[in-house]
């Protein structure tokens, strides 16, 4: 029978899994559009997220909150070891908030400039420090017998940590230029076509890196992991997902790339879910210090009041977020009232 303590871990789950999908995509965009030169190109690269990035942020917001109120102790744990993380992560949160209303606003190219690259690096750097923050949770951190965060700033920029950030990088680009092709048109559909499928090759050769470092950096997650039916169909739709993309690609099926891309992004979170749990927050000092979804969790009266919002508020969350992609879907235009 399932309980609060897991279903809490499902929710928070979902949360995470739906952060990365739906900012995944901007970060992409935001990634490629360093590498953008042409004014139009670069307009349509804000234009095409400019409608849905900040709801899409809801989900951060709403992950944080939700892992605050059912999971305190990994909160307090996590934030405070990732401190500086956090810092760096809120000020290219800050700069590429920013960035869209600022560079809509000025004339001079050079001040254009400083905003497209505000809006590229703030992307760069929060795909890269999540992914981080993602690989030193599944490989564990340095927490003692009393759940207190022992390591430093330093320790946290680790071999396989580095790994899974570049390969959060490499997917989240990946994904943004999928986004794009449903986006654009012409030499610009082209490029991103081309962005994808190199992506793509870059994200498999990472990945296949990354799982062979799991084995002797984060053993523990493979532990079991076989004799669960749901690791299986998780990884089914992972393989199905990785192959379906360069098919889709060449096809012209961008939408139905797009799902792929987001079904690859759910899986991988959710194997990593699969094979951390119970546990939320590993001890890379001893297993037995981990944070779990017992352990670390909150009252059963806080559990059930939470779930009863969460059941209230979710739907809103989802039904808005399908009503603006409605709203906004097809092709970019460019008109006098864009960024």
């Amino acid at each position: 029978m399932i309980d609060l303590n897991t279903i809490w871990f499902l929710l928070v789950g979902v949360l995470i899994i739906g952060y990365a999908i739906l900012d995944g995509f901007d970060l992409g965009v935001g990634v490629l559009h360093l590498f953008t030169k042409d004014e139009t190109e670069k307009r349509i690269n804000i234009n095409a997220i400019g409608p849905v990035w900040d709801g899409n942020e809801v989900w951060l917001l709403t992950g944080g909150g939700a892992l605050f109120a059912a999971f305190p102790i990994v909160y307090a744990t996590v934030f405070s070891g990732f401190y500086l993380a956090l810092m760096l992560l809120l000020t290219a949160l800050i700069l590429r908030a920013v960035s869209f209303e600022f560079r809509g606003k000025v004339l001079d190219d050079k001040y254009k400039l400083i905003w497209d690259w505000s809006f590229g690096l703030g992307s760069f750097l929060i795909a890269l420090l999540l992914s981080v923050a993602f690989g030193n949770i599944l490989r564990g951190i340095p927490i003692d017998a009393n759940g207190m965060f022992t390591g430093s700033f330093f320790g946290l920029l680790n071999p396989y940590a580095i790994i899974i950030g570049l390969l959060g990088v490499v997917l989240f680009t990946m994904h943004g230029a999928i986004y794009m092709t449903m986006k654009t048109s012409g030499v610009q559909l082209e490029r991103m076509i081309t962005w994808a499928s190199r992506s793509w090759i870059a994200f498999v050769l990472l990945y296949f890196l990354a799982t062979l470092a799991t084995f002797f950096f984060a053993p523990h997650l493979f532990d079991g992991i076989m004799k669960k039916p749901l690791f299986w169909i998780l990884f089914l739709l992972l393989l199905g997902s990785i192959f379906y993309i360069p098919i889709g690609l060449k096809s012209g099926k961008y939408f139905r790339t797009f799902l792929a891309s987001s079904t690859l992004i759910a899986t991988i979170i959710g194997l990593s879910a699969v094979s951390l749990f119970p546990r939320l927050v590993p001890s890379s000092t001893n297993l037995e210090y981990s944070l779990t979804a017992y352990n670390a969790s909150s009252s059963q009266y806080t559990l059930t009041t939470m779930l009863i919002i969460a059941l209230i508020g979710m739907p809103l969350v989802i039904g808005y977020t399908i009503f603006i992609y409605r709203v906004f879907k097809g092709k970019v235009v460019i008109s006098k009232d864009s960024y």
